[in-house]
């Protein structure tokens, strides 16, 4: 089974990516195949890996968690036990919801989703900052998106 990708199978994925819940019959006729085979590319799609999965993006801001803050970490030491022990320690903390390990000047780079600045002040000073390896940080607030795709298609 081959994993490569033609011009239908970007098409199905673009139109999955923007509404999953498509029936099949309607994204077959939004791409053009008739659903038989549009189901058989799908799966296809999804047993190779490229459909990694399905989810609802939720309003982060309508839970009450509109501030966001870019933080990024370096630790005292780029050791295996150390990285580990800081990666299982955000897998922790709900108020992270991204969390990359980064090249450059910084070890991580987190995303903070809190209800306030409050609520961020507490999260940073109570809990980040006692993380076991934490050198330093340095906190960023972003002014707005400007853009936001699922995932890069072409």
């Amino acid at each position: 089974m081959s994993d490569t990708l033609d011009d239908a199978d970007r098409k199905i994925l673009h139109e999955l990516q923007n509404d999953a819940r498509l029936t099949h019959q309607e994204l077959s006729e939004r791409i053009g195949l008739s659903p038989s085979p549009c189901a058989r590319r799908i799966r296809r799609l999804e047993e190779v890996g490229y459909i990694k999965g399905y989810s609802a993006r939720i309003d982060e801001a309508k839970l009450g968690f509109a501030f966001n803050v870019f933080i990024s970490v370096r630790l005292d030491r780029q050791i295996d036990d150390r990285l580990v022990m800081f990666e299982r320690e955000v897998r922790l903390c709900p108020q992270i919801v991204d969390c990359w390990l980064m090249t450059g000047s910084f070890d991580y780079l987190l995303r903070v989703a809190v209800r306030d600045l409050e609520e961020f002040e507490h999260f940073l000073t109570g809990r980040l900052t006692k993380l076991p390896g934490v050198a330093s940080l340095e906190s960023s607030i972003p002014i707005r998106r400007v853009k936001c795709l699922p995932a890069r298609l072409a």
